[in-house]
């Protein structure tokens, strides 16, 4: 086979295979993903199920492409906001990115749903989603990173029964930052998809009005709660050192 052939049957590849993803992106949002099914997905497509078989052997291995396609796309909305921020002080970074994800979940409902919500039933996510799902978390790891070089990065107190999960954390997420710090992020990485959740999925009806001020608000607080200082505050200060 030519080049020239292979090459148009790789671009007919890619196009029906982000046909397909489409079509079950559009029955996640009627349906939900329980409901997702690859005969359904072939009939609305016009296609034979054995064809779309080819592409996607299961309804799972369609669910996991999707899956890391919306954390791919959440992550690199985070990744852009942490880039045009890239000016700022380490807290307003946080916020910003805080702020760029709230956006993307927003806009795609259905899709922070799958990744964010409920588990769909008979399915479980296989490590091939572990490094897209990891990009947010990424973010945040670095700007406080960034944070402790600039001596911006204060400790958080530390329950001294917490420290062996502490440092168990640390030395899987983040072994240069101090285990507090860490141990704060997870629990501010919680808090910031809870917000969210509760956002897109209808809990601050008749609670939350000015949405958009309340989660800056709950940005801020999560940023000095992981330890992020303005600049002013981190000034002649030393950097956080591990214990």
């Amino acid at each position: 086979m030519s080049s020239t052939a292979r090459g148009v049957r790789a671009r007919a590849r890619i196009e029906v295979t982000a046909a397909i993803k489409d079509e079950a992106r559009r029955q996640l949002a009627e349906e939900g993903a329980a409901k997702l099914s690859l005969r359904a997905v072939a009939r609305e497509l016009g296609m034979a199920s054995s064809a779309l078989y080819r592409y996607f052997p299961s309804r799972d291995e369609l669910l996991t492409a999707l899956i890391i396609d919306a954390y791919d796309s959440i992550g690199a909305a985070a990744e852009a906001a942490r880039d045009a921020a890239s000016g700022s002080d380490p807290a307003r970074r946080w916020t910003l990115v805080c702020e760029a994800v709230r956006v993307w979940a927003l806009a795609h409902p259905h899709e922070y749903a799958l990744i964010y919500g409920s588990p769909v039933p008979g399915y479980t996510a296989p490590d091939d989603t572990v490094p897209a799902a990891a990009r947010v978390g990424h973010v945040f790891i670095g700007i406080m990173r960034a944070a402790q070089g600039d001596a911006c990065l204060d400790r958080p107190e530390l329950p001294p029964g917490l420290r062996p999960e502490a440092d168990r954390m640390t030395a899987d997420l983040a072994p240069d930052l101090p285990p507090e710090n860490v141990t704060a992020l997870v629990a501010a990485w919680a808090e910031l998809f809870g917000l969210i959740g509760f956002e897109v999925f209808g809990q601050f009806n008749r609670v939350v009005e000015d949405r958009k001020a309340f989660f800056r608000h709950a940005a801020d607080r999560l940023a000095r709660g992981v330890g992020l200082m303005p600049p002013q505050q981190g000034e002649g200060a030393t950097p956080a050192r591990r214990a």
